[in-house]
């Protein structure tokens, strides 16, 4: 395998601002960005956090940003999005509505609206700045981005730099596995009487959620769904990796196909538009919104949830805390289409976010020695722990949590206490590498049985350890196609497509869906894109199987 370096692709969601998931980091020092300039003249720009769910404090000042003003001379105005990310950086570009400073997820759709943004000109263009920061530098390293996306628009459009490249991890220690699967109320599988850890195919899972929907349990009178999620229906479609290992797939002669004109794909598919069906998958999970989702969660009414652990853990505190013994646990692990059962997890570890600077930025240089400080280990340390001396205090070098605090913090299962301290508001987007464990000390915050819980479900869902994905994805290549722009409309369609076939009334419908926009992606160019795709990576180390970490 070649150097190791994380490689990113795209992942089912989008990762989702969790106020639980606060990391740390000691350090500081020489490298804290702009300096002490308290006496300087205030500049007060404005961010956008392209992340929906994302919040911010009561008020508009916290002792974080109050912190980071009188380093900076700098204030802040954050902004947050309620909705589509995709839908969000595509309106600001169109309206022209621009923040100073956009930050937001570096996958695909997201993503491609950036590189689009560059392209019309309506980013700073960083190439002859950059160097005067050496802590945005350093994180916009060519070593320090995923090959694929560094060649896709990092290090640079039109031999020009647009974009910081942010929270990829800094080494292997910092690789932050979040447990995407399937995990059950304890308190159901032991009602239906299976083992979760038994449950391991796909008829397994779906025998699973049988039983609990024949169960016929209920919830202060309302029934209880087998199968659930977050808003939009993140992460349901996860069962993916059932059926096929990546986005793209060998088509057995060397050459790289996209799984949507599969079987595999078909098979994903009907096995989802029959949970659909039979009434074991909500059929609101695809509309429903986060606040929604929650409650649906607080009130003990979904058995299975699929996601990341922390976003589980964080949205069941309170019925667990009032119904001792209802928390969620790992189901399988489930078999992965490909991988031998010894096989570690392959993980798509990647930064998840891209920052830039609008043309409508009034102050480059202040937006520039902003996130300079920010990607400083004083920084990141800042915005991820609080004010030293008032939130944690230096032991053995390491950062750790006062003890008022972190009794403030816990006990506030809203995440509100946090953020109006300035912890958690989005700031942490835009700290350059994330170095949680090799500078900081790891997750402060954390309570002792949330550690313990995620100890055990890495064991049960990671038995054979994990293994960092470092190949090139065919997802990041094909849109340097030159028939991109034509032919992206059509391949955004898949996901809304899948959507309508699992609600189509038979099987024979559902594959007419797919088949009706194969048939359009067709048309629009796929095969030259592919073949470009093809010639590009040809004696390179592909992507051949991915879970989202």
């Amino acid at each position: 395998m070649a150097k190791l370096r994380f490689k990113a692709v795209c992942s089912l969601m989008g990762v989702i601002m969790l106020t639980g998931m606060l990391y740390g980091c000691g350090g500081g020092g020489a490298d804290n960005g702009g300096g002490d300039t308290s006496g300087d003249k205030k500049t007060t720009l404005t961010i956008l956090n392209n992340w929906n769910g994302s919040s911010g404090p009561d008020g508009d000042t916290t002792p974080v940003t109050q912190a980071i003003e009188e380093k900076t001379g700098i204030k802040m105005k954050i902004d947050y999005t309620k909705g589509s990310e995709v839908e969000k950086v595509n309106q600001i570009f169109a309206t022209q509505d621009l923040p100073d400073i956009y930050t937001g997820p570096a996958w695909g759709g997201e993503l491609d609206g950036i590189i689009k943004a560059a392209k019309e000109g309506q980013l700073v263009d960083l190439t002859d700045k950059i160097d005067k920061y050496p802590n945005l530098a350093k994180a916009l390293a060519k070593e320090n981005v995923p090959p694929a996306l560094y060649e896709k628009g990092i290090g640079g459009i039109d031999g020009k730099k647009y974009m910081l490249y942010q929270n990829q991890p800094a080494t292997g220690k910092d690789v932050n596995d979040w447990l995407y699967g399937f995990y059950v109320r304890k308190d159901i599988a032991e009602k239906v009487g299976v083992d979760p850890q038994a449950v391991k195919t796909k008829d397994d899972l779906y025998q699973f959620l049988k039983k609990i929907k024949d169960a016929n349990l209920t919830e202060n009178g309302m029934p209880v769904m087998p199968l659930g999620g977050f808003h939009d229906g993140w992460a349901v479609g996860i069962g993916n990796t059932m059926f096929y290992g990546t986005s793209y797939v060998d088509k057995g002669d060397g050459s790289l196909e996209n799984v949507f004109f599969t079987k595999a794909y078909e098979d994903y598919t009907l096995y989802y538009r029959k949970l659909i069906a039979e009434g074991l998958l909500d059929p609101e999970v695809f509309t429903q919104t986060d606040p929604i989702a929650n409650e649906k969660i607080k009130q003990g009414r979904i058995a299975v949830l699929a996601a990341h652990y922390p976003a589980i853990l964080d949205a069941s505190k309170d019925y667990v805390k009032s119904h001792p013994g209802t928390e969620y646990v790992p189901v399988g692990p489930l078999e992965r289409a490909g991988a031998e059962p010894n096989r570690p997890v392959d993980l798509s570890i990647q930064g998840n976010n891209v920052t830039v600077i609008t043309k409508n930025c009034k102050d480059v240089d202040a937006a520039l020695k902003l996130l300079d400080f920010l990607a400083s280990d004083e920084g990141f340390m800042l915005v991820r722990y609080g004010v030293e001396g008032v939130h944690w205090e230096k032991v053995d070098g390491k950062p750790k949590a006062k003890q008022e605090w972190f009794d403030k913090f816990y006990e506030d299962s809203t995440g509100k206490v946090k953020r109006n301290e300035g912890i958690g508001i989005g700031l942490e987007n835009m700290t350059g590498l994330d170095r949680i464990n090799s500078v900081g000390g790891g997750d402060i915050w954390a309570d002792q049985d949330r550690l313990a819980a995620m100890d055990n479900a890495r064991k049960i869902l990671r038995p054979n350890g994990i293994n960092i994905i470092s190949a090139f994805n065919p997802g990041d290549v094909i849109t340097k196609a030159s028939n991109w722009e034509t032919l992206k409309p059509s391949m955004d369609q898949m996901g809304d497509v899948w959507k309508q076939a699992i609600f189509a009334k038979s099987d024979q419908d559902a594959l007419k869906v797919i088949n009706d926009l194969r048939d359009q992606i067709k048309k629009t160019g796929y095969d030259e894109a592919m073949k470009y795709v093809n010639d590009q990576l040809k004696g390179k180390e592909v992507v051949k199987l991915g879970m989202p970490n």
